[in-house]
């Protein structure tokens, strides 16, 4: 009776004439794969302008808009600054993360991880808030987040920070590997039409959002005798909040979600994303709809993306949300 020689499995045959069973061990795919921060070529040529304009340019001129307001506010006579203006900016700001984050919390723990189901109505809401949101294609948002879930902190991981912090940060955005934005829509979301539709006209409504909308503001504020100053102020604290938020989110979860940091940064990353920066529990369960226990009130006011949720349940509009064990 002989054995068949199986190349991964049996060494070559000893002296005794007999083959030596060697244990199969699987190939580690990872070890073979080039990191993510080494593998993309980085150059003005490769550089993606849409993500920078998102990230810094678009937040640049936000900053110069109300650096210049202010500053012709206290220079010219004819420009007046009431105090009362302060107090709006600063909610104004702080109502344009929420808003941005009521997309991306659902966005991530509804549409990227299955935690659950949103009825149309809700959808639309999100849908809107992830083009204010401003972090790009639907489509290209949960590949890459799949893809940083199948790798996590391993080559291969589009946003590994032990290869370097600021690739994490804001490096896979600005340089990508074409391949990347070849992807096809994930599976699960092939038949929702409102992903469907806000991917096919992302463009579109992102130059409607931030171009179009501002323009007629600032028309109508015109026509009707209005402060344009204070329309200025705070289209500005909307475009500064908005990139409060984006960069909470790509440091807070890519970045410090990923290492060990004080509470203070966990909590305050925290409130910035509405709790998707609050990482601890969250690839062990994924499909949690909530990043904090349900009870407790400062639970609910710290990952009010979550709480969100709960609300759209309490509504009607979401239904089969998983609850990690430990957050019940």
């Amino acid at each position: 009776m002989t054995r068949e020689r199986s190349g991964a499995n049996l060494s070559a045959e000893n002296k005794s004439g007999r083959f030596r069973v060697r244990k199969f061990r699987p190939m580690n795919t990872t070890s073979r794969m080039v990191a993510r921060s080494q593998a993309i070529v980085k150059s003005w040529k490769t550089l993606n302008w849409a993500s920078a304009f998102s990230a810094f340019i678009y937040p640049a001129l936000g900053l110069a808009l109300l650096i210049t307001m202010v500053a012709l506010g206290l220079a010219l006579e004819g420009l007046t600054l009431h105090w009362w203006y302060a107090p709006i900016a600063i909610g104004v700001t702080a109502l344009t993360i929420f808003l941005c984050n009521m997309g991306i919390g659902p966005l991530h723990r509804i549409w990227q991880h299955r935690a659950g189901e949103i009825k149309w109505p809700a959808q639309i809401i999100v849908m809107l808030n992830c083009i204010l949101a401003m972090q790009g294609s639907l489509r290209d948002w949960i590949n890459y987040h799949s893809q940083h879930h199948r790798f996590a902190d391993k080559p291969g991981d589009p946003h590994n920070p032990f290869e370097s912090k600021t690739w994490a940060w804001v490096g896979w955005i600005l340089f990508r590997d074409e391949k990347d934005l070849q992807r096809p829509m994930p599976m699960w979301l092939k038949e929702n039409k409102i992903v469907l539709w806000g991917e096919r006209f992302h463009i579109t409504l992102s130059l409607i959002m931030h171009f179009l909308v501002p323009a007629l503001i600032y028309a109508v504020v015109a026509l009707a005798g209005g402060s344009l100053i204070l329309t200025a102020l705070l289209h500005a604290c909307v475009v500064i909040g908005r990139a409060i938020q984006f960069h909470a989110t790509v440091l807070g979860v890519n970045v410090y979600g990923h290492l060990k940091t004080p509470l203070w940064i966990d909590y305050l990353l925290a409130l910035l994303t509405g709790g998707e920066a609050l990482h601890d529990h969250h690839h062990e369960h994924p499909r949690s709809a909530l990043h904090l226990p349900k009870k407790g009130f400062w639970n609910r006011v710290v990952d009010y993306n979550g709480t969100f949720l709960l609300v759209l349940r309490r509504l009607g509009l979401a239904k089969n949300l998983e609850i990690a064990p430990q957050f019940t």
